[in-house]
Formats: structure tokens, sequence, C-alpha cells
């Protein structure tokens, strides 16, 4: 199976013209990267790129969605929208996303919408700390339930996990997390999966490891049946990093 690499480039680059020299170096140095999907996820004001897209390995992503899906919501983007930019996949819930004030229930209402568009949520989930009593699990848990309310057993084949621990994110990160930790993470989670919707759901349900990924690590949580891919966040902003991330896990 492909291996999922996920460029979240955040409230970055500053300009139009970055955007595209930043896209154009990607696909140039990703060009070559085998048995890899690539999905770059620029600002909502750079969508447009999907024109200038030239390879047929890089697809389009969006970072977040309203979740309404049209009216007096100023400021806000629909499902909808996104679709007819060309966008594929969209990041949900992300850590940064749930600090300014997106609880589960938001969570939810946007992946309901974007399954009703046609377009596949990238789901992110994490932990704020790692107790010794295990609490951790638990809590991602009840994020994976909350987010999945009303989601169909056929809809689950377009909706990704992405792993993400926050104490292990950006420059600000306690510590890189380990292969182990998220070993432990992605198997608790596909038995959530499992006790929700059945063992074959979650048996080829894709899991995604994000959190300070870097091309020293980017194999460590990759290899021997680990990560079905990667979220990128500040190394997806360096086409030379990004592409040996791609590198150190191709097969």
């Amino acid at each position: 199976m492909s291996k999922i690499v996920v460029a979240n480039w955040k409230m970055n680059p500053q300009s139009q013209k970055e955007a595209e020299v930043l896209l154009n170096a990607l696909s140039k140095e990703t060009k070559n990267a085998k048995n890899t999907k690539i999905i770059i996820c620029p600002p909502f004001p750079f969508l447009y790129i999907s024109k200038k897209i030239k390879s047929k390995k890089v697809i389009l992503g969006a970072q977040n969605v309203g979740k309404d899906t049209e009216g007096s919501h100023t400021g806000e983007v629909s499902s909808s929208m996104l679709s007819s930019l060309g966008a594929r996949y969209v990041i949900v819930g992300h850590s940064e996303r749930r600090t300014d004030g997106e609880d589960n229930k938001i969570i939810n209402q946007k992946l309901l919408n974007l399954l009703k568009s046609k377009l596949s949520p990238i789901l992110c989930v994490g932990e704020r700390n790692r107790d010794k009593e295990g609490e951790y699990l638990s809590f991602v848990g009840e994020q994976i339930k909350e987010c999945l309310s009303g989601v169909s057993k056929s809809q689950m084949a377009n909706i990704i996990i992405a792993y993400e621990p926050i104490w292990a994110i950006g420059s600000g990160s306690i510590r890189e997390a380990t292969r182990e930790e998220f070993m432990e993470m992605k198997i608790y989670i596909k038995k959530i999966i499992s006790d929700i919707y059945g063992a074959k759901i979650a048996h080829s349900m894709i899991i995604l490891y994000g959190g300070s990924v870097n091309p020293l690590n980017a194999g460590t949580f990759v290899s021997d049946d680990g990560a079905d891919g990667l979220l990128v966040g500040r190394d997806s902003l360096n086409p030379k990093k990004f592409s040996a991330i791609i590198n150190a896990i191709k097969d």
C-alpha cells in the first residue's frame, strides 16, 4: 500500500509568489517518489494552486473547513467550496484548531459535511499530556468516538486518522515521541474502531503519525508496519527536508 505524506503549511508562506515557488520546488524534489501519495495543504488563499500542480503524485488538500454548509457565516469556508477548488482531502480537529475553541461536536459536524461533499477528512487526535495512569488513552478514545458520531461503515473508507501528541508538536515540544508510543496508540485506535465498526474496517484504517516529523525520525515511525504515513508541519516548508522525509519512508 502506498504511504501518505501530508504537508500542512499552516499560515505559510506570506505571498502568492512564495506559495507558487514552494509548490514548484516540492514537486521537483518529489518527482521521483515511489509508492507515496503526497497531499499538500496550503492556506485557503492559495488553494488556487491546484491548477498549477503538474505532478500526478501531488494532491490538493485544505487545512480546515467551516461547520456550516452555506449562509451568513462571515469568514467561513464550506466543504462545497473546497471541493470546487479541487481539494480532495481536508484536515479537521488539528490541535491548533482545538486550542482555538473547536470541540469534538464541532469537529464532528465538519467531518460529516466533508463526507457529504465526497471529500476525505484527515481527523487529528492526540493528548496534551501522557499520564502514568493511562488516562491519555481514554482521552483519545473519546475524541475518536465523538468525532465519528453518525459516520457509517461505508463512509469510514474515506477517513484518515492522524495521531498527533500535542506534547511532541512544534519548537516548544517537551520531547519527540517514540515509535513505541505511536505503536501503542495505533493499536488502541484500531481497537476503538473495531469496537464501533468491526475488525475488518479497523484493519484497513489508515493511521498517520504527526508531531515534529523530520528526516531523522520519519523512517522510524513508518518502518515495519508502523504508521501508514506522516503529517508534516514545519519541514513541509523546506523542499529538501520534505523530500528527505519521503525518501526515508519509501519501500
